[in-house]
């Protein structure tokens, strides 16, 4: 099951003992549980059925003691786990003799107690018996990360949801420069709504006015330079970094050149070269595809091999290690290696 689908399960009462939430996208798992702790009870109901615990502040006899508990003047009592990835969570012997309660819990819950389990940044080890006791008993959901190729369409549907529409280059910006960080992305979506009229479409120019993207000063504009070669539009863009290093900070343009040179570095790899197998090899949409081709054509398979350690090297220099700190000198410094 989706996030949504879980959550309109929610809406619909149709509740399971208990919930695994766990996997490396931190904001799936956020979304359900705090419409848990937000809708599943009423505010008069949370006082007494409502019991909320941190990972690495708590235990498992804590989990349990509160799990075991009857609601009072309520249908169900709610016990989220926060950051359970941090929780003790006990041996798993095999020894007949050595009794896990967590287990036995779990095996046999409370049909009155939900029990959520936030596990977050990582997947929870399925060869456990506690893995296999949840998903038997109450419903396991992996939150995975999505693919760089998707985070414009996951940008539309986020939008849309909120009565908002999107040009399709504002959609790829965005997803180019926040990358896929779908939290960030959503605070700077939500900050963004609050400037225009609902209903309207968001373009370039109220990304550039509200999020700080230069419609021609911008990482992305640099790329697109650097893939043709322009040396005096490459120079134009740095000085302006330099003069704006708040809005272009250097690890955000070297994070950016990294996944573009390294995308440029899988393009000599394909053999099939059509747009759409492209698009896909890549994880880039269609739209993007000919920046590639043309940075390609510019830079052979040495010389990219040879900017990624660039990247690299300069990635090190800008923390201050075997350098000063001057970051529009670096930049300066690596443009000058990679176009020539």
């Amino acid at each position: 099951m989706t996030a949504p689908e879980i959550i309109k399960d929610l809406k619909n009462r149709k509740y399971k003992p208990i919930y695994l939430l766990h996997g490396e996208e931190p904001y799936f798992i956020d979304q359900v549980s705090n419409y848990v702790e937000d809708h599943l009870l009423s505010d008069a109901e949370k006082g007494f059925n409502q019991t909320v615990l941190y990972g690495k502040d708590t235990d498992v006899m804590t989990v349990l003691n509160a799990s075991k508990r009857y609601p009072m003047m309520a249908d169900y009592q709610v016990v989220l786990v926060k950051e359970a990835q941090e929780m003790k969570w006990g041996s798993e012997s095999d020894d007949k003799k050595s009794i896990n309660p967590l287990l036995s819990y779990l095996e046999n819950p409370l049909s009155s107690t939900i029990l959520v389990f936030c596990y977050k940044y990582g997947k929870f080890d399925k060869r456990k018996k506690t893995y296999k006791a949840i998903e038997k008993s109450g419903l396991v959901f992996e939150s995975s990360p999505l693919y760089d190729s998707k985070i414009p369409a996951w940008v539309e549907g986020y939008l849309t949801e909120k009565a908002y529409k999107i040009s399709q280059q504002a959609a790829l910006m965005l997803a180019e420069y926040l990358g896929n960080d779908l939290s960030k992305i959503a605070n700077e979506l939500d900050k963004l709504m609050l400037n225009v009229a609902k209903g309207e479409e968001i373009t370039l120019k109220h990304i550039q006015d509200n999020i700080g993207i230069s419609k021609e000063y911008n990482v992305f504009e640099l790329q697109s330079a650097l893939g043709k070669k322009d040396v005096f539009k490459v120079n134009q863009i740095i000085n302006y970094f330099e003069a704006n290093p708040k809005a272009n900070p250097i690890v955000l343009v070297l994070g950016n050149l990294n996944n573009f040179f390294t995308k440029v570095l899988a393009y000599h790899y394909v053999k099939d070269k059509s747009q759409q197998n492209l698009a896909r090899e890549l994880g880039v949409s269609p739209y993007f595809v000919k920046d590639y081709e043309q940075a390609a054509r510019s830079y052979n398979y040495g010389k990219t091999i040879q900017i990624i350690s660039y990247l690299r090297e300069y990635d090190v220099k800008s923390k201050g290690v075997e350098s000063n700190t001057d970051h529009g000198g670096l930049m300066k410094e690596l443009m000058f290696k990679i176009l020539h």
